[in-house]
């Protein structure tokens, strides 16, 4: 395969956090990009050019042969956190039918991420699955490229998000011994690299064992990011008799729904330590250490800039519930989400909600907004003085009262990030799909907490939030509408 040419690639997983980033990364070296999603709606707000976009599940009879047509190299990013033996047999079965699917359609390489491990010590079913992924995916005859890390450092990543939260939210952490285990983390961005390099060794074949500079444990590793981040934390570790008391502990304490905490339980306690180090001297990367990987992570989650870490995968809108409420928690932000059915083209609906505040304020419960920022005024905030630069256009960067432009995608997507005094970040975003009807627009007010006195300020203001956030998407669906 001449590695010089533009290739014809698919990617599947993209909605995902690797996948999203995979993405842009293979168009800046100039290939054609192919993804698959079971919604494909999920990747209509991103900026990919010239990117195809398939749907399709590639757990159905003929949806892998489709998806590859055509296609040079396959990136299979494919994977579930599911506890259970059904992931396992559906995580087996798919893999072999993207395998013989590929030979079929003469895809030349397969490219994978799975699990670091040393196969005859894991016992974590996740991390067996994850390797057996990789042996099914092998079994069609196309050479693959097998890439397998521990704990990935960055935002959107399970295991260093339970780790973030952990130490971010207890002063003082009373664990299971399995904190005590060695692993062998490796930032987010090696992993990219790593994962794009691999077309430019076409005699690269196999199972390659990735990670970073740095073998820590589990416990120092929260106490480094402590150290880090500023904080003083004490660790003290004891015999949990039962995993399933940690999967719930952890499932408690972070954001982190329990069916995946059991899987992470399970594999935390298997030491994943790079043992071949054949990658060093294949590949030209040289993974970065933990220090470094964590903060560039945690400035991503500070930056002003569009993309932010968390961002990727917050769009639920694929759901089949265009009228709905729900109160929760993704990867340690609190939201209060609010969707609607609007029967008027997404740039009717991008133009109510880009007129929000301002000399016009709030379409809905303006007396409480306003009195929410003289109340910061008085704590020695920003408040709504600020008013916008234009009553009908905004920029990144714009702002809004006391909100300020983080993101805009016209007529898809815009995320403001509050400038307020408050014990945490909070962001208020709207995103605009297409629909047989019209659109579909999902408004999330989210809140990171800065420790206990951010949840009490969150908790608190839930009830005001009943009033104003329906009626707020009501009332730009009704501005929308009318004007449509």
């Amino acid at each position: 395969m001449n590695m010089d040419r533009t290739l014809r690639i698919v990617v599947t997983g993209a909605t995902g956090y690797i996948g999203g980033r995979l993405v842009p990364r293979l168009l800046a070296k100039g290939h054609r990009v192919r993804c698959v999603a079971r919604n494909s709606s999920r990747l209509a707000g991103h900026r990919w050019p010239g990117v195809e976009i398939v749907q399709g599940d590639l757990g159905e009879s003929g949806a892998p042969l489709k998806a590859l047509h055509d296609i040079d190299v396959a990136y299979y990013l494919i994977h579930s956190m599911a506890a259970g033996h059904a992931f396992w047999e559906r995580d087996r079965s798919m893999a072999l039918a993207f395998g013989e699917a590929a030979a079929k359609a003469g895809v030349r390489r397969i490219i994978y991420l799975g699990g670091l491990g040393d196969p005859e010590k894991v016992r974590s079913r996740h991390l067996v699955s994850r390797q057996e992924v990789g042996r099914c995916l092998a079994a069609g005859g196309v050479p693959v490229v097998e890439f397998r890390a521990a704990v990935i450092v960055g935002s959107g990543s399970v295991s260093f998000e339970m780790i973030r939260h952990l130490t971010e939210r207890l002063p003082v952490m009373i664990t299971p011994l399995w904190v005590n285990t060695r692993c062998q983390p490796i930032g987010i961005r090696s992993v990219l690299e790593y994962l794009v390099e691999a077309l430019d060794h076409p005699g690269a074949e196999g199972i390659y064992e990735i990670g970073g500079q740095d073998i820590l444990s589990y416990r120092e590793m929260m106490l480094r990011y402590a150290r880090i981040r500023g904080l003083h934390r004490m660790i003290v570790s004891f015999p949990v008799p039962k995993p399933e008391l940690s999967s719930r502990w952890v499932g408690l304490v972070t954001p982190i729904p329990p069916g995946i905490a059991q899987s992470l339980v399970e594999s935390v306690q298997t030491e994943v330590i790079v043992r071949d180090h054949r990658a060093l001297t294949t590949f030209t990367m040289r993974p970065s250490g933990y220090d470094e990987a964590v903060r560039r992570a945690l400035a991503r989650l500070a930056s002003d800039g569009i993309e932010t870490t968390w961002a990727s995968s917050l769009s639920s809108l694929a759901q089949d519930r265009p009228e709905a409420h729900a109160l929760g928690s993704h990867e340690g932000m609190l939201l209060d989400r609010q969707r609607r059915r609007v029967k008027a083209q997404p740039e009717k609906v991008f133009e109510a909600i880009s007129a929000l505040g301002g000399e016009e304020g709030w379409p809905a419960g303006n007396v409480l907004w306003q009195l929410r920022g003289l109340i910061d005024r008085m704590v020695g905030g920003t408040g709504m003085r600020r008013g916008r630069r234009r009553p009908r256009e905004l920029r990144v960067g714009d702002p809004v009262d006391f909100w300020r432009v983080e993101a805009l995608e016209a007529p898809h997507l815009l995320r403001l990030r509050a400038e307020m005094k408050l014990p945490g970040r909070a962001w208020l975003q709207f995103e605009v799909l297409p629909d047989a009807e019209g659109s579909r627009v999902e408004q999330t007010a989210f809140f990171e907490p800065r420790g206990v006195v951010g949840y009490l300020y969150w908790y608190s203001v839930l009830p005001f939030h009943r009033f104003v956030f329906p009626e707020l998407i009501d009332a730009m669906k009704d501005t929308a509408e009318a004007s449509g």
